[in-house]
């Protein structure tokens, strides 16, 4: 009679019912299939424990409060779907554990066709029980408790090695390009600053997609570069930084550049650049007047061409001094990422030499192969999912010990 249930269960959770294999005590395949991701207190803490069940129940109540709500926000029907599969699979643990319970109460019957019966009963909802387990753990490890948005800027900034750091900092913007591609996002260029050896000194760009500050949001940081440039004749490894900052973009979000708040001035441009420098008015400088900021552009030999980068240059510095205004932790965040661009401060080291790439935030954060993590591919999508993890259990961790506290 339970295991018509037990099957039910199963494949609502999209499993097979758990019948093969060599049968055990149901007390032993339960245990074994107990999870557990975290220690509280020095004991390791599972989906068993009281004190996460007082978590997964604060979700079942989260979830229930956002679905009778008649309008929700886009953040918050976001939410929603993140809950719903952690709560229904929460819900059929319940029966399951229920069922289990009631087997347990039910005396052995002398008869053995009987006592099988029972034995495989309660092998297949500890089965059931093990794999619900494992999968809800798997989701509120996969949830996030931060905000969520869909949009955000990104700033490369060449930091201690000069050309070097500038050569790197192309390198890992070109990473970055690859990485939105990758995950089928878009990406609007506001910035750039670039070298004559093909460095840059300094990029901003504007990415919109799905999680994409969920996902990115861990590259904020000192990326640190160690290997002999090629300008290097004595052979002698040579240890750069570049910084990476990452600041969310809401969605009703954006800057509204009008012409009569600008102060438009052009001049002779000045430096190399051939028979036009000194020879035409192609330098340009925009005065924004209520802010006060000023930018200027002379890249280009064109007035028009330099004229809109300083547009986007001017746009760059007000979504960024918009954003910083709206959440008053944003420039506590920048700092945090990018420090002092000091090579003792890195998140991550890029070793040439080693083949090497090591996340100094995580165990297990050493990966090979350089050239392929630079393709901004699966190969930084797996990095950065560990780091999602690593945080979240610590996340999860605070969560629960609040909650154990209440």
């Amino acid at each position: 009679m339970f295991i018509a249930r037990a099957i039910v269960t199963a494949s609502r959770a999209g499993h097979r019912a758990p019948f093969a294999g060599p049968r055990h005590d149901w007390t032993r395949v339960a245990a074994k299939y107990l999870c557990s991701f975290g220690k509280i207190g020095g004991e390791p803490l599972r989906i068993s424990d009281e004190r996460i069940q007082k978590y997964l129940d604060s979700l079942r109540l989260e979830y229930y409060a956002l679905k009778v709500q008649e309008q929700r926000t886009s953040q918050q029907i976001h939410r929603m779907m993140a809950l719903s599969n952690v709560v229904e699979m929460y819900e059929q643990r319940k029966i399951v554990v229920e069922n289990l319970g009631s087997l347990k109460e039910l005396k052995d019957d002398k008869d053995d066709e009987m006592i099988q019966l029972l034995k495989e009963e309660r092998e297949a909802y500890s089965n059931i029980l093990g794999r619900l387990d494992r999968e809800i753990m798997e989701g509120i490890l996969s949830m996030d408790e931060d905000e969520e948005y869909g949009s955000l800027i990104m700033e490369v900034t060449a930091g201690v090695g000069g050309q070097e750091a500038m050569l790197f900092a192309r390198e890992l913007f070109d990473m970055y390009c690859g990485y939105v591609e990758h995950k089928d996002w878009e990406v609007e260029m506001l910035q750039t600053e670039g070298t004559d050896l093909g460095g840059i000194r300094h990029a901003t760009i504007i990415i919109n997609g799905t999680d994409v500050y969920r996902c990115l949001k861990y590259e904020g940081g000192v990326h640190r570069v160690q290997r002999i440039p090629a300008t290097e004749k004595s052979g002698r490894i040579h240890t750069s930084t570049v910084t990476v900052a990452i600041i969310p973009r809401p969605d009703d979000f954006e800057v509204d550049l009008k012409e009569k708040d600008l102060k438009i001035e052009t001049k002779r441009a000045s430096g190399a650049g051939g028979q036009h420098v000194n020879t035409t008015d192609s330098a340009v400088r925009i005065v924004h007047l209520p802010t006060g900021i000023a930018v200027e552009c002379q890249t280009e030999r064109s007035q028009v061409k330099n004229r809109e980068i300083a547009k986007q240059k001017l746009v760059a510095k007000l979504m960024q001094q918009e954003l910083e205004a709206r959440f008053a932790s944003t420039q506590a965040l920048k700092k945090s990422q990018v420090g002092q661009s000091l090579r003792n401060e890195k998140i991550r080291t890029y070793n040439f030499n080693q083949d090497r790439i090591t996340d100094h935030r995580i165990e297990g954060g050493t990966v090979h192969n350089l050239k392929g993590f630079l393709e901004g591919g699966q190969q930084l999508d797996d990095m950065i999912d560990k780091l999602h993890r690593s945080e979240r259990r610590k996340q999860l961790l605070e969560l629960i010990s609040k909650a154990s506290d209440q």
